[in-house]
């Protein structure tokens, strides 16, 4: 199962760089709206949608997406993207207070109306996201998703290899407190060599602030992974699908980018407002 998990990991790797730095912007918008599309249905289905159901869902979520983005271009001025700044601000809230006390709280929601709102906020501000931050600068996609990734990558092995304190055993047994340690420590190495490379790392009081809000961002990146572990567990299922070999479905690859990009999204758009 590793190998099988490390070969789809590579070949996904290359597939996507290939698409960030060719594609035209139409062609990227037809792969994330293809993405969400895929997410969309196994949130659906995790939801106990109908087949009928999940058809609709998938429709509505890409519609709401690309409506916003008809919205941002070609009705609001796009100097002030405000249905974007909706999107994203929602998500934040959701992610900072409903999410923490959704999980400590252990509720199950079975209304399909509630778990098709809840599905728009996870998705649709991600998908927004990978347009807004690809379209500022594909390095800047690349750059936020690979911390993502790392903490990831960290987490799983180093709870492979140490792991022994359960992190949250009632929603994900095989998370551990020593897979979040793994995951702050690499982040903080690597944000420790782009700080000495790019020379921040002089600027002590501007060096640790990053490094804070590095933690912060793995924190983050581990409640997309256990809240997505939450709705599947809810659903009885080990993983979201299974369109990728070794990983499980779509959503088992994107979680913890559900609650982190559209921080950042929101933040680059309220830099360019100020």
């Amino acid at each position: 199962m590793l190998k099988q998990r490390i070969i789809t990991a590579i070949i996904l790797f290359v597939l996507f760089l290939a698409a960030v730095f060719t594609l035209p912007e139409t062609g990227w918008t037809i792969l994330v709206a293809v993405i969400f599309w895929l997410a969309a249905a196994e949130w659906a289905r995790l939801s106990k949608m109908t087949k009928n159901g999940v058809i609709i869902y998938c429709a509505t979520t890409v519609g709401l997406m690309l409506v916003t983005l008809w919205l941002d271009h070609g009705v609001v001025s796009a100097a002030v993207p405000l249905p974007h700044l909706l999107w994203y601000g929602v998500s934040v809230l959701m992610w900072v207070f409903i999410v923490p006390a959704w999980m400590i709280l252990g509720w199950h929601p079975r209304n399909l109306w509630a778990m098709g709102l809840v599905g728009w906020v996870v998705l649709i501000p991600t998908g927004l996201a990978m347009l807004d931050l690809r379209g500022t600068s594909p390095w800047d996609l690349l750059g936020v998703m690979f911390v993502v990734w790392l903490a990831d990558t960290a987490a799983y092995f180093s709870g492979r290899k140490f792991g022994k304190h359960k992190l949250a055993p009632s929603i994900s047994p095989g998370k551990t407190w020593e897979g979040v340690l793994g995951a702050l420590v690499f982040v903080t190495i690597y944000v420790a060599a782009i700080g000495w490379g790019t020379g921040l790392i002089k600027t002590y009081l501007v060096f640790a602030a990053v490094v804070l809000i590095s933690w912060f961002w793995v924190a983050l990146s581990v409640m997309g992974d256990l809240f997505e572990s939450a709705i599947k567990r809810q659903a009885g299922v080990k993983d979201s699908g299974t369109l990728l070999p070794g990983h499980g479905g779509l959503l088992d690859r994107i979680d913890a980018l559900t609650s982190t990009l559209p921080f950042v999204a929101l933040v680059i758009i309220l830099q360019k407002l100020v």
